[in-house]
């Protein structure tokens, strides 16, 4: 664990925080780093079965730190460094991942929220695409995921507009999925979190990449994408676990262990 991340183990998840509260958890190089450090020792853990991303202090995360950020620089490569390997690796997380944004989640801290499978919000959050404010286009994954969200008309207007949208708005254009008290909110999204990580984790990986690959197939190739996932899901232990409980009629205990 590094100063600048918080990871708290939990039965069956883990709870990981950015932590520069005081820079509003702004993403530098180093904190993407430590970011995906900590998604690596997640995954290294077998028990470790879903996770819960949150901020520590008044912000979920305020983008990019520009701080570190010159003009003239290669906002190119520095997305290559950083940037996209963070973004790639939420998308190929062996587990389900829960976004609590407990409060502004700004640029590609909004992004960053967004890339998780399921996402939460105080009632106090705000999401902001705040890119054209400083010339700049989404990143980290954003120009991707907001369409598919909340439709190219919304998408465009929020990115070149950058207004703040709330959470009760964000759950409204189907942005997130719930918004909770701010005092609660932590508590709900672990509450999804310990969920999810008794559920079969293979199949929930699984829903995620047939969801990724039907954004861009045809129907009769989406067909062909469901055939393959589902022979994949049908091959697992909980698979087979499920089938079981439902015939034996019980509660089903899956492993989340492949086929």
């Amino acid at each position: 664990m590094t100063d600048i991340i918080r990871t708290e183990k939990r039965a069956g998840y883990r709870v990981i925080s950015l932590n520069r509260p005081e820079r509003m958890n702004a993403l530098g190089a180093d904190l993407i780093a430590a970011l995906i450090g900590e998604l690596d020792l997640a995954e290294a853990d077998a028990e470790c079965r879903a996770l819960v991303l949150t901020g520590s202090g008044r912000a979920f995360c305020a983008g990019a730190d520009l701080s570190g950020i010159s003009p003239g620089a290669d906002l190119g490569s520095a997305i290559e460094r950083s940037w996209n390997p963070m973004a790639r690796r939420f998308q190929a997380l062996r587990m389900p991942s829960v976004a609590a944004v407990n409060g502004v989640a700004a640029g590609a801290g909004a992004n960053l929220a967004l890339g998780c499978d399921i996402v939460v919000a105080a009632e106090s959050a705000r999401f902001i695409q705040a890119f054209s404010k400083i010339g700049l286009i989404p990143d980290a994954g954003g120009s991707h995921i907001l369409p598919r969200l909340v439709g190219y008309g919304r998408a465009r207007a929020l990115a070149m507009l950058a207004e703040p949208v709330s959470a009760a708005d964000a759950v409204a254009m189907g942005m997130i999925w719930r918004v909770f008290e701010d005092a609660a909110l932590l508590d709900e999204a672990c509450a999804i979190a310990e969920r999810l990580a008794s559920m079969p984790t293979q199949g929930l990986v699984l829903t995620r990449q047939a969801f990724a690959a039907g954004a861009a197939n045809s129907f009769d190739a989406q067909l062909d994408v469901e055939r393959d996932l589902q022979r994949i899901a049908g091959n697992t232990p909980d698979f087979a676990e499920g089938v079981a409980a439902f015939l034996e009629k019980r509660a089903p205990v899956f492993t989340g262990k492949p086929g």
